[in-house]
């Protein structure tokens, strides 16, 4: 029985938010200490240097700090991002000029997760916003520019309001977009690719968990790669406009180079690497077998 949109889009919304649930409870940690080495660079020699600090200034708690908006970011994310992916496969059939059930290539399957990923960027912004702020909390703290006990999740969210209103919430919108949209095109495109390669000329849905893990790995080191640099600009913006209006992503971008040179914008990029494949091996886990057995499950109704 074939499925409707209605039943289609909320399968995939659901099992976007279990594997970015997944994701997250897999790759926390060092998500923490990369956003800690975007932000202040100067304070840590290196991944090493910075779980020692952490562990040693506020515990294991430390490297936990925003698990709650990380949650909330991924799942948001990933639940609109893969709802919205299975509307914009629609709408690359229909300017590829195929039919409503025919396969997509891989760099069609690109496009359509990479438009997608615009629409994601809505729901991450704010979630992310509050996370990044949560995680360099102590270095905050640490610098006096702001005072203790200001390191929960509603406190961040009540100074936000209270500074810019609701708006305050897309601080780092524009350099989310410059982020996620050529990101999720390589996300997608090597996902897909490594898929291919892994079936041998086969069907890529009867693929193993291992050539899935594999092949989701694979798409995180990708996504990284190409975005590393855009995110520490976003996360410097997102942080660091808590203490008055940023310049915006270009201006903060050659601020950075010509003052810490182009090393600063890939600072905590050992962090991420280490993080991105287990991580997304998770996501995609997760995504692909929950949503095979919600459509096993509807189709048998």
């Amino acid at each position: 029985m074939k499925s409707s949109p209605a039943i289609q889009a909320a399968i995939d919304l659901t099992a976007g938010a279990l594997g970015g649930t997944a994701c997250v409870l897999t790759g926390q940690p060092f998500d923490t200490m990369k956003v800690k080495m975007q932000t202040f660079p100067g304070l840590y020699k290196g991944l090493t240097d910075c779980a020692l600090k952490t562990y040693s200034q506020v515990g294991l708690r430390g490297f936990y700090k925003g698990t709650g908006p990380a949650l909330l970011a991924y799942v948001a994310e990933n639940s609109v991002l893969f709802m919205c992916y299975g509307f914009c496969q629609q709408f690359v059939r229909k300017v590829a000029g195929l039919d409503e059930q025919a396969k997509l290539n891989d760099l069609q399957t690109a496009a359509a997760g990479s438009i997608a990923s615009a629409f994601a960027a809505l729901a991450l912004c704010p979630t992310e916003l509050v996370k990044c702020r949560l995680q360099t909390m102590h270095e905050l703290e640490m610098s006096g520019r702001i005072a203790k006990s200001h390191d929960t999740v509603w406190s961040v969210v009540k100074s936000i309001l209270r500074k810019d209103g609701p708006w305050g919430f897309y601080h780092g919108l524009t350099s989310t977009l410059f982020q996620v949209v050529p990101g999720y095109f390589f996300f997608f495109g090597g996902y897909e690719l490594s898929r291919s390669f892994f079936a041998s000329g086969g069907s890529k849905d009867e693929l193993g968990p291992v050539p899935l893990m594999l092949s989701g790995g694979i798409a995180g080191i990708c996504l990284w790669f190409v975005i590393y640099p855009v995110d520490c600009i976003k996360s410097r913006i997102q942080v660091l406009s808590m203490f008055g209006k940023q310049t915006g992503f270009i201006r903060t971008l050659l601020s950075v180079v010509r003052t810490e040179g182009i090393a600063a914008l890939y600072s905590g990029l050992k962090a991420t690497l280490i993080r991105a494949f287990p991580a997304n091996a998770a996501l995609f886990l997760a995504y692909e077998y929950s949503r095979k057995m919600m459509m096993s499950q509807f189709e048998a109704y």
